[in-house]
């Protein structure tokens, strides 16, 4: 999982991006705007996201394939069930 999120910058549909650093960092910018938060590993194909000062979401995430390759991953939220699919850039 840590391959898939560091691979690259993600791009979702209504043009925010995202990119994770093997650190354990993550920054989401939606129209130009950053926000800087933390994530982890929790389990096979989870992980957990933590938006300073409260804020906490856990993922499932798995790859999206076109014509075989790699292409982005998508991330299930375990609460609300929303689907979010980010593509590398």
């Amino acid at each position: 999982m840590v391959a898939a999120l560091t691979a690259a910058q993600l791009v979702f549909q209504d043009g925010a991006t995202q990119s994770f650093t093997a650190d354990g960092r993550t920054t989401y910018v939606d129209r130009g705007a950053p926000s800087v938060g933390e994530w982890s590993v929790t389990g096979d194909g989870t992980f957990a996201s933590f938006w300073p000062p409260t804020y906490r979401a856990t993922y499932t995430v798995r790859w999206i394939v076109e014509d075989g390759a790699r292409v982005g991953v998508s991330f299930t939220d375990a609460r609300s069930g929303i689907r979010y699919d980010g593509r590398y850039r």
